[in-house]
């Protein structure tokens, strides 16, 4: 595979492909490990052009959920799935009930949420045929929309970053580029503006450009994300899908911080070297974006919105310690916060790394 993806599968547990024919689902999940307990991530629908490159997504970001999870402090390993569609066109309750089904057929091993392209009523639906569904209404016993933890841990992890970088945790007269104010970024939005930062946003949906402008007229609005990431800003927050940050980005930016939502925004494995080297602040997106994970994994102990948000505000400490650390030892942020999750799972003994369900 040219893109590299069965290097990738070699490195998972398990990828399972589901068919249902009579619903025309077309889905993949991937576990990544479960050394940590059962895998834990969301399930992103989105029309992707061929099953190629949806498996070359769901590797990544199950792989990005394992890291993620054991950076966070949680006991769940690393899960993903993708169904391959158009949400606004192929997405019915027959589908998503097929869908749950298939997660249901993992026993356990998999427990699913809400991702890009589905949401918390979509999640009751897979709940009709599954058993490991998180991201549910409060109505259906769920913890509802986990974006305002996302969003607050993202906005911790920034006032980290900005201690780290100017010695003060506060965003107050900084500029902060945000890429793409959906869910999650519309939130940081709220958060930062509060913070006295003055923000500019770019988004390919007027919609939610709209939304923003009506709840914040001071805010800037950049014609493009091209555009927003060549302006002057003191912080650059990428917040929409990954590969956000390229060389050719990270070449032109002007921001001294790095920090948003998006999940694997490093293109590839030299731009992490890259923001090293041109002196660029990278707060780890799986570090500072595990606030919606925290509140999600939550929910399966009988959620407790305060107990979630007590455990995402620690993302500043962990920010500044990765931070810490990865000035010590010279080496990127990235590296340092990998090497965190790797020794969490190191700790597991080896005949313990595959998640049995009952067996723990």
């Amino acid at each position: 595979m040219e893109d590299g993806s069965d290097a990738f599968a070699a490195d998972h547990e398990q990828v399972v492909f589901c068919h249902d024919p009579d619903s025309g689902l077309r889905a993949i999940i991937a576990l990544h490990s479960t050394a940590l307990g059962p895998g834990l991530g969301g399930t992103r629908f989105y029309p992707y052009p061929s099953t190629q490159a949806a498996l070359a997504d769901v590797l990544h970001l199950s792989r990005g959920m394992t890291y993620k999870n054991a950076v966070a402090g949680l006991d769940h390993g690393g899960g993903k799935a993708v169904i391959i569609g158009d949400p606004a066109r192929d997405k019915t309750p027959e589908l998503l009930r097929a869908y749950g089904r298939f997660v249901q057929s993992l026993g356990g091993r998999y427990v699913t949420a809400c991702d890009v392209g589905t949401y918390v009523a979509d999640m009751d639906v897979v709940a009709q045929t599954c058993d490991f569904v998180t991201g549910r209404s409060e109505a259906d016993g769920g913890a509802g929309d986990s974006s305002v933890l996302t969003a607050l841990g993202v906005f911790q992890g920034m006032r980290a970053a900005a201690a780290h970088r100017w010695g003060q945790p506060t965003l107050s007269g900084r500029r902060v580029g945000i890429s793409g104010v959906g869910k999650v970024g519309h939130l940081l939005t709220d958060l930062l503006v509060t913070d006295g930062a003055d923000v500019v946003i770019a988004d390919v949906s007027p919609a939610a450009l709209a939304r923003v402008q009506s709840q914040h007229p001071q805010v800037i609005v950049a014609a493009t994300t091209d555009q927003l990431v060549l302006a002057d800003l003191d912080v650059y927050a990428p917040c929409a899908l990954g590969g956000a940050l390229t060389t050719e980005v990270v070449a032109g930016l002007k921001a001294q911080i790095v920090c948003g939502a998006a999940n694997n925004q490093l293109a590839n494995s030299t731009v992490a070297d890259q923001l090293l080297a041109r002196a660029i602040t990278y707060a780890p997106d799986y570090l500072v974006n595990s606030g919606g994970v925290i509140q999600v994994a939550d929910e399966l102990r009988g959620f407790s919105f305060e107990r979630a948000r007590e455990r995402t505000l620690g993302i500043f400490d962990a920010t500044a310690a990765v931070l810490r650390e990865a000035d010590e030892e010279n080496v990127a942020p990235s590296v340092a916060a990998d090497r965190l999750a790797e020794r969490r799972i190191a700790g597991v003994a080896p005949n313990e790394r595959l998640f049995l369900p009952g067996r723990r």
